[in-house]
């Protein structure tokens, strides 16, 4: 877990970060070296799994500023930390809030950066808010603030994927992404991070719409909705009266299943579309053609991608892993539908290549995370313009 530090002028938690206490040392006047050998100490003195203060951590820092006798440092690394005036933010309905440099660092998960430097970002930010005497800011001023200070301090791919997110937030359209794969790619998993990350409250599972669907629509109506989509090829009908075989039906079963979810996606879609909500939809039923239709039919943002684990050795070990963390997933299952599994995603593979679709390898998940963001941001580019005059105006 690490060590979090609780803030109690914004009543927020956020984690320990030497390169943030080094920051604040050299802007005190301290040498990098010095500095960071100070934060270093303090890290190893707090142990692991811990909590403090920003009160307990100052006092750890002047003590071991005390004992180097760094009396001038002290006093402006004091200074620094007492903000007698609290910065307020003014929203666009005219209430106030606290500035709060956990809801500013939630809003540069866009920028791809790692938790350390969102955290060094915008402990700059408002130390240059508090050299400026600024108590109180709007909204807008503070998003143009922040992109002006990425410009300064950060690579330009920061401040303009901050700007194309800012300026999708003003356009109020909801944000839709359809996340396809196989099983065992990582679907769910990446789908919840992406959601905590850019704070959508709605993810909606195939499997789910497909258990809801059953309890609707008897099996003798559609028989391929009450089977794996393993197995779906088992409820076609045979041809030439000879019995359907899976090597040459296997797909068409999986598409006649994903078919008949496809209504119930659509239907969610539609909600999300009217009720201006931004949603993450993800499953084995979101296949290329359908995440291709559903991007034409929509006026929300509608960004879709294909997860994939590209080595069959990686992807038998995703396939354990779910045995392990669910008792209702049990990897034997899995692993006997292998095969299965494999040609499944072949195939979506092939069909995202021809409809032109992002792929992502979901190899390491930070790796995947950045890339989901990359996508992101450039659907965002072909919708909106980037231009500070237009979004700040």
């Amino acid at each position: 877990m690490g060590i979090t530090v609780i803030d109690s002028t914004d009543h927020t938690r956020v984690p320990f970060l030497r390169g943030i206490l080094t920051r604040s040392l050299q802007n005190a006047g301290l040498p990098f070296n010095e500095a960071y050998e100070i934060a270093h100490q303090i890290r190893k003195d707090l142990g692991s799994d811990a909590e403090v203060s920003t009160e307990a951590l100052a006092d750890m820092v002047a003590d071991h500023l005390k004992s180097k006798r760094h009396k001038d440092i002290l006093e402006r690394y004091q200074k620094g930390l007492q903000v007698l005036t609290p910065i307020w933010i003014v929203d666009q309905e005219g209430n106030l809030q606290p500035f709060s440099k956990g809801r500013l660092a939630q809003s540069l998960e866009i920028c791809a950066f790692p938790t350390d430097e969102r955290y060094t970002v915008t402990y700059g930010l408002e130390q240059q808010l508090i050299n400026e005497g600024k108590t109180e800011i709007t909204s807008t001023e503070l998003a143009e603030f922040t992109y002006r200070y990425l410009l300064d301090n950060s690579p330009p791919e920061a401040a303009r994927r901050y700007l194309l997110w800012v300026e999708f937030i003003r356009s109020d359209r909801p944000l839709i992404l359809l996340v396809g794969g196989t099983t065992g790619v990582g679907k769910s998993t990446t789908s919840s991070e992406i959601a905590h990350r850019l704070n959508i409250v709605r993810t909606q599972s195939t499997d789910m719409l497909r258990e809801v669907m059953r309890l609707m629509l008897p099996e003798r109506l559609l028989p391929a909705l009450h089977v794996s989509s393993f197995d779906a090829w088992r409820t076609l009908p045979s041809r030439n009266d000879k019995a359907v075989s899976f090597d040459t039906h296997f797909i068409e079963g999986y598409l006649t299943q994903a078919r008949e979810v496809a209504v119930g996606i659509e239907g969610v879609i539609h909600r999300a579309e009217r009720e201006q909500i931004s949603l993450i939809l993800e499953g084995v039923h979101v296949y290329p053609t359908l995440q291709q239709r559903l991007m034409q039919q929509t006026n929300a943002i509608v960004i879709p991608f294909l997860l994939a684990v590209l080595k069959r050795k990686q992807l038998r070990e995703h396939l354990k892993g779910r045995g392990q963390h669910s008792k209702l997933r049990r990897a034997d299952r899995y692993l006997e539908q292998f095969d299965a599994i494999w040609e499944l995603q072949s195939f979506l593979l092939a069909e995202a290549d021809r409809h032109q679709l992002s792929i992502i390898p979901n190899v390491e998940r930070p790796e995947t995370i950045r890339l989901v963001m990359e996508t992101i941001t450039e659907y965002l580019a072909r919708e909106f313009k980037g231009k500070p005059k237009t979004v700040f105006a």
